[in-house]
């Protein structure tokens, strides 16, 4: 037990340490880039959106948990985050939210950010099903598992700390847990933990980039710690979940006063 909760705790403080390097570093870009990064929050005030790049690298350094579970999965993350940044980019000015909306733009032949983020983080989390399962179902049920995580965290990425938070909370009782799927939550914590000062403090945000690679590391972690009847259990949640986004994004609100 004390070398297991000593390994999941190197993990969580060197993913920290990568993640707030990243954050530090990015930073430290010109002005001209900076603007680039930069949003309103729900108050109105300026803040950047590095905490979103810093946290999608860090798990996905190959010193990291996710790439010692299978490179593919630390890929996997990586894509999951490039999709978000894309999103943060690409759509900033797009107001449509949800599945529903981008599926009825792509209907009418429009090709939306939202789109593109739907099916990539979709494609990223089939990939890590065939990478760590064997049967066609499980590597289904990964896939929905890993893409409904990256979901899930950014549906809660509403008010400051929100999603750190939920990325904090739920990775949290992999710890005590042997294997690469306690490493793999550990890294999402120890990334989460890092900005989550900043991200309290209205200096930064997680933007899609963030959630959805955090997201896509706890189900990473999910996947490989589970077999079939955790794997449907978590997917059959993640699915409810999405189905009543509006009601979890509006109880993320409300939490943390």
């Amino acid at each position: 037990m004390i070398d297991r909760v000593r390994r999941n705790g190197s993990a969580l403080v060197l993913a920290a340490a990568l993640a707030r390097t990243g954050l530090t570093a990015l930073r430290a870009l010109s002005p001209g880039d900076r603007e680039r990064w930069e949003r309103q929050n729900h108050a109105g005030r300026t803040v950047d959106l590095y905490a979103g790049p810093a946290c999608a690298a860090a798990p996905a350094a190959p010193a990291a948990g996710t790439a010692r579970v299978r490179p593919a999965v630390g890929l996997a993350v990586l894509a999951a985050g490039t999709c978000g940044a894309y999103d943060d980019v690409a759509g900033a000015g797009d107001d449509r939210r949800g599945f529903r909306a981008h599926l009825a733009a792509l209907r009418d032949g429009e090709v939306t950010s939202g789109t593109v983020k739907l099916f990539g983080i979709s494609a990223a989390g089939l990939a890590v099903g065939a990478a760590l399962k064997e049967r066609p179902l499980d590597r289904v049920l990964a896939g929905v598992v890993v893409a409904g995580a990256a979901h899930f965290v950014n549906l809660v990425d509403v008010r400051p700390g929100r999603a750190a938070a939920a990325v904090l909370a739920l990775g949290a009782p992999g710890l005590l847990r042997a294997g690469p799927g306690a490493e793999t939550a550990a890294v999402a914590m120890g990334a989460a933990a890092a900005v989550l000062p900043d991200d309290l403090a209205e200096r930064t945000m997680l933007g899609d980039t963030g959630a959805h690679a955090l997201g896509a590391a706890l189900g990473a972690a999910v996947v490989a710690g589970n077999g079939r009847t955790g794997l449907a259990a978590h997917a059959v949640a993640l699915v409810a979940a999405a189905a009543l986004g509006e009601r979890v994004s509006e109880a993320a609100r409300r939490s943390l006063g």
